[in-house]
């Protein structure tokens, strides 16, 4: 009997961890409500920022070319996509 406790006990925690460690920053700020901080390089001025599903898409302008960029802020970090307007 104490060993079954012990068991589910164990798996309720593993579960638990699990669930709060497999969101990205981007799926808890979107679907949860937490805070997403987006760092922008010196030389960008901020113009947009919106969610294709769980990927934040930034549009800065950089200061010194006046070209613009939509930059992806993916929710793993492994397909980060960028486009450029010229």
């Amino acid at each position: 009997m104490k060993t079954r406790r012990t068991i589910i006990a164990g798996l309720f925690f593993l579960g638990s961890v699990m669930g709060f460690t497999s969101c990205t920053d981007n799926q808890r700020a979107r679907s949860f409500g937490g805070t997403e901080k987006v760092k922008l390089l010196p030389n960008e001025e901020f113009i947009n920022i919106t969610w294709k599903q769980d990927n934040l898409w930034i549009i800065v302008k950089d200061k010194n070319t006046g070209k613009f960029y939509a930059r992806e802020k993916s929710s793993f970090g492994v397909m980060q996509g960028k486009v450029v307007i010229e």
